[in-house]
């Protein structure tokens, strides 16, 4: 977007009475920064240094769309050891009232900046009475400013039934950040939070929702997906328990989204001298989440080391190829679509077009993979075309 109509609305929000509430959104957009729950990144570096984040999204249906991304509230209550807006932290606070923030999101959408909302908050008067401000602002959005766009709302520790149902008929998408794989670890970095009643028990009652209930009452007709977040590293949890954790979130909770997010040291916070976490392993822990998610994997199909975690310098699906392909290649005009999609280079739809194409005639050629969207060369070592290892073609070409 460009950045001299950012600049020309933010300046009517300067030189109007909207300037207390530009300089909330800067600091409160700014301390949104480690909220995760989209797929995207920031906009142009001009819209940065004005200090709004706008997030680039990409949805499920492939389409991107430009959010604003920010708390209502940077006060909070807990101490999480790892956060800076921890509440033993010195720094200046910040809220909107419900009404105000929604003011706001409309006249960011009506100058053509966003179209859509990412809202999260600090815990500020318990958990249940920052996510009725959180439903405030949501209903008032949707009920008094009929706003359309895209809404997604942070579910708070400790969020009763009755206000997670509010939020999934309000919003598009709903998170709850887990932070930790398990009861065991979430004390290291929030000693403040219970892993399985605040956070677990509204994770559950979203399944349950939208397993048991018809989504007459949703937006527009559809339960929202949801989401999490892990912080990586600080609390010494391995790879194999987070995806142990995620695998069982993906299969019983209905999950659409794991986010990891590489632990980085913030000043004046009790971990401030805890060494950063490579973001290789971000890296790594997506893939293989994507391959239990999406594949047919589970995290025993994972290669880990003595440690419990995912080798940096290896992709976990070609880990596993080596281990299981290297000396039994998979046909590829035979193979099922989940012996297909064990195999480096072949995802989902390339899996679907295979299994489609061979039903008209056999696949010989090593070059028409990738017509088919398969990364021939990741593929080429596990596979056969018609009983012949396609690796040997390759010196042709």
């Amino acid at each position: 977007m460009p950045g001299f109509f950012v600049a020309c609305f933010l300046g009517f929000l300067f030189y109007n009475r909207y300037v207390d509430d530009y300089q909330k959104l800067q600091a409160l957009s700014k301390a949104s920064e480690l909220e995760a729950g989209e797929d995207g990144c920031r906009l142009a570096t001009r819209e940065k240094e004005r200090g709004i984040i706008l997030t680039r999204a990409r949805m499920s249906n492939g389409r991107s769309t430009s959010l604003l991304k920010s708390l209502l509230n940077s006060a909070c209550e807990n101490n999480c050891l790892y956060c800076p807006m921890r509440a033993g932290r010195d720094f200046q606070r910040h809220a909107f009232l419900p009404d105000e923030f929604a003011r706001l999101v409309i006249n960011l959408t009506n100058a053509g900046l966003i179209q859509g909302v990412f809202l999260s908050s600090g815990v500020s008067g318990g958990g249940v009475r920052t996510q009725d401000r959180l439903i405030d602002t949501a209903q008032l959005l949707r009920k008094k400013y009929q706003y359309q766009g895209y809404l997604h709302l942070k579910i708070m520790p400790g969020a009763e039934d009755d206000q997670v149902a509010a939020c999934l008929g309000l919003a598009n998408r709903v998170s709850i950040n887990l932070e930790a794989p398990n009861e065991k670890r979430l004390p290291v970095l929030a000693p403040q939070k219970d892993f399985n009643s605040q956070l677990m028990r509204p994770m559950q009652r979203i399944a349950e929702f939208r397993r048991n209930t018809a989504p007459v009452s949703a937006w527009k007709g559809k339960w929202p997906s949801i989401c999490t977040q892990f912080v990586l590293g600080a609390a010494g949890e391995t790879d194999r328990e987070l995806l142990e954790t995620t695998q069982s979130l993906h299969r019983d909770y209905l999950l659409s989204r794991a986010y990891f997010s590489a632990f980085t040291p913030q000043e004046d916070t009790p971990l401030a001298h805890h060494p950063s976490v490579p973001l290789r392993r971000e890296l790594r822990l997506y893939q293989a989440d994507f391959l239990i998610r999406d594949y047919g994997f589970n995290q025993e199909d994972m290669v880990f080391d003595r440690q419990g975690h995912l080798p940096l310098n290896i992709d976990p699906k070609i880990a596993w190829a080596e281990r299981h392909l290297a000396g039994l290649p998979v046909e590829i005009n035979r193979a099922s679509k989940e012996e297909l999609l064990r195999v480096p280079g072949i995802g989902p739809k390339s899996a679907n077009r295979i299994m489609e194409a061979r039903r008209v005639r056999a696949i010989r050629d090593f070059s028409g993979l990738g017509k088919l969207g398969v990364n021939a060369r990741r593929a080429a070592a596990y596979i056969l075309l018609d009983g012949r290892a396609p690796a040997r073609k390759m010196r042709l070409f």
